[in-house]
């Protein structure tokens, strides 16, 4: 049995959602236990509760040994404002397990992999089931769970790989939170900005990322429509800012904010940690 612990470290989560994850899982995916920590409904203006309730129920999912993984129910905003305290206050409950989300989570998954608690993993999270396909996307990571690696991302090789959304990327960048990326692939996805707001982002974000192995862009999404046409698509714009930095561009790569989002472990295939 596959036990899963689900807090929600940034925005709240509707029981509507909830219930659908939990139906999904009973009749097609046999041999977990997903366990909601009643945190997930918590509300405090745009936050799942307070910092001190958010970091207590993330807390608690991490060090609890019985847990194999704790699965993060959103993003939204929120967690960077309880990363440090949650890694300072992580036992030897937490090294073991598989850390799994994306978007706002991002801000965990670098902090841990910094660390090197356990094993963090970008790929789709139970809000993803009110998205048109979200019934594959939390089967894809369910099963990712259990040892099948069908959902991967498609390009990953042998070199080790992180995945991010870009604006928190961009935000990681010169915290203490941040991990080394030297010889990392580096993959990008966002969803909701501007093309001259994604520009700025790539002209932060790569002027920290000297020394990776390359960088490949996920999918750019929901680009809001600007007075005036910024004059370069997402590609055009990560071309640019590479060339830049003498990043090598590695092409595109199977990553969104959408039911499609393809699953990145953390690290080199086959990485225990």
């Amino acid at each position: 049995m596959t036990r899963v612990a689900i807090c929600a470290p940034s925005r709240p989560i509707d029981a509507e959602d909830i219930e659908q994850v939990l139906e999904l899982a009973s009749r097609h995916a046999p041999g977990f236990e997903l366990h909601f920590h009643p945190q997930v409904r918590a509300e405090h203006g745009h936050f799942a509760g307070e910092d001190e309730v958010r970091l207590a129920a993330l807390l608690e999912c991490a060090n609890d040994p019985s847990f194999d993984a704790v699965w993060f129910a959103r993003g939204g905003y929120g967690a960077c404002r309880i990363a440090d305290a949650a890694l300072a206050g992580m036992g030897p409950g937490a090294d073991g397990k598989t850390w799994l989300g994306y978007s706002d989570a991002g801000y965990l998954l670098g902090g841990l992999y910094r660390e090197r608690i356990g094993r963090p993993v970008h790929g789709p999270m139970p809000v993803d089931i009110r998205r048109e396909g979200g019934e594959d996307a939390i089967l894809r990571a369910l099963s990712f769970l259990k040892g099948d690696e069908s959902g991967l991302e498609p390009g990953l090789d042998d070199r080790p790989t992180v995945a991010f959304n870009l604006i928190t990327l961009a935000m990681l960048c010169g915290t203490s939170l941040m991990p080394g990326l030297a010889g990392h692939v580096v993959i990008v996805e966002e969803v909701a900005e501007h093309f001259y707001a994604i520009d700025r982002l790539f002209f932060h974000v790569t002027a920290h990322l000297g020394g990776i192995a390359g960088l490949r862009l996920g999918r750019i999404s929901d680009v809001p429509e600007n007075d005036r046409p910024f004059g370069a698509d997402a590609g055009e714009i990560a071309r640019y800012w590479c060339a830049r930095h003498a990043i090598p561009f590695l092409g595109s790569a199977e990553i969104g904010h959408d039911a499609d989002n393809r699953i990145v472990p953390f690290g080199s295939r086959g990485d225990s940690t």
